[in-house]
């Protein structure tokens, strides 16, 4: 198949699952024998840092849709004047500023996005269009990142004249927390926007049945893959290590739950077992993060346990690799409910156990793999109360991690994922227009 993939970008200061899986499909789906056109949106792909995987320019540079969004007068310059705008320096640099755009702002921005023909950054999609017309790549379909792109597909299909399929993976928390009214608006848009989209793949059965319901779209067009990674980069450690080591990989933020782990970690500190217990950070952050960091700092410097945790810059290639190696257990105390949980995967393949809250795909993906142990309440105590045996019992640690990573290799192989998304994006290709 000729396929076109728009994936938007989130520059390189944070551990982004949506860019990870959409890099690692797009590398999978080619190996198999397929044409994809991978283009980036916004911001520099985090997966581009290490390894050129896009094919085409980015289109809707950050800065030119937010200044479009706010002045007038750049939805009508000329593109040597936008074309200032999108070049890399500058979106890196905004990249790195992401998160301090007011929650207002935002908030309008992604319903002008969602507006596609109609919102402020029209000049962009059709340049985006048009583009895609005069490099006669001439797809069978067009894949978007996830719903949040919904408005550029009635404009793709009106001029490319072929289907578009979405994937959908955690869209309803960022919808959710746009500020009132914004949300219930921009939801509104999403479910009318999800008819110009000829098929849905959600990345677990729990988020399949979350977005049929609130997109109101019928059974026949959500289909569910769960994704995979690339599992023969991952080999495990030869040993465990010699420190109990908890792991953290993942954005530093509040939604992701750093604070619960931190609570946790403290409260272990307590066990006179585990006096020597360590706790490693990874996965990036943005500014907007700082404050929260900074505050998480004081707290464990006030417990007397700061020289026991580590916040680490590298969270990508070779070092996310080293990091993974270096855990007797990994935990993303998650806020709310999420749809895939890429960490829990890699973590798994290195033969790494995890320790989750029973919310979201987690049950889902436990299940499949074997290789963790779910909780509730989603409390620091209760999460310290499950962490403690593994860290305490490296043999048993060792034992969960490896069963992890034995069912890992029979269900979650991105080779696998590409494949069945291939048989769903024929299957819709085929349908009478």
């Amino acid at each position: 198949m000729k396929i076109v993939q728009i994936s938007p970008g989130s520059g390189d200061n944070f551990y982004c699952e949506n860019c990870l899986r959409d890099a690692a499909l797009v590398k999978a789906t080619r190996k198999l024998g397929h044409d994809v056109l991978m283009v980036p949106l916004y911001l520099p792909l985090q997966a581009d840092k290490t390894e050129q995987v896009s094919n085409a320019p980015i289109f809707f540079g950050g800065v030119n849709v937010f200044l479009q969004q706010k002045l007038a007068l750049f939805r009508k310059t000329p593109r040597w004047v936008d074309k200032l705008f999108d070049s890399r320096r500058l979106l890196e640099w905004a990249g790195r500023k992401a998160g301090m755009t007011r929650a207002k702002d935002l908030a309008e921005t992604t319903i002008s996005m969602l507006e596609g023909e109609h919102g402020h950054q029209v000049k962009e999609l059709d340049r985006l269009v048009n583009w895609l017309l005069e490099t006669e790549h001439g797809p069978d379909v067009v894949c978007l990142s996830n719903i949040l792109l919904g408005g550029l597909a009635r404009r793709i299909k009106e001029r490319l004249r072929v289907p578009v399929v979405c994937l959908l993976q955690d869209e309803d928390g960022f919808l959710d927390g746009l500020t009132s009214p914004h949300a219930e608006q921009a939801w509104e848009i999403v479910r009318r926007r999800a008819s110009d989209v000829d098929g849905f793949i959600a990345v677990s059965t729990y988020f399949a049945r979350t977005m049929q319901e609130r997109l109101a779209v019928d059974s026949s067009r959500m289909h569910v893959v769960h994704m995979g990674i690339d599992f023969d980069a991952y080999t495990p450690a030869s040993s465990a290590p010699t420190i109990p080591t908890i792991g953290f990989l993942s954005r530093m933020c509040f939604e992701r739950g750093l604070d619960t782990l931190i609570d946790a970690f403290i409260l272990l500190k307590k066990n006179d077992g585990l006096k020597n217990a360590k706790l490693r950070i990874s996965g990036g952050r943005s500014q907007a993060d700082a404050p929260f960091i900074d505050s998480l700092r004081r707290k464990l410097t006030k417990a007397g346990a700061l020289d026991d945790v580590e916040f680490l810059g590298a969270f990508d290639g070779a070092a996310k690799l080293d990091f993974l190696r270096s855990l007797s257990v990994l935990s993303v105390p998650e806020k709310g409910p999420v749809a895939y949980g890429l960490y829990v995967l890699e973590a798994l393949a290195t033969s790494v156990p995890v320790v989750a809250p029973g919310i979201g795909c987690f049950p889902e993906t436990i299940e499949m793999t074997g290789g963790g142990l779910l909780y509730e309440p989603n409390t620091a105590e209760k999460l310290a109360e499950m962490l403690a045996p593994l860290l305490l019992d490296a043999a048993e640690a060792r034992k969960l991690g490896a069963a992890g990573r034995e069912g890992m290799s029979k269900t979650f192989r991105v080779e696998h994922a590409a494949a069945r998304i291939i048989q769903v994006c024929e299957r819709i290709a085929q349908q009478p227009k």
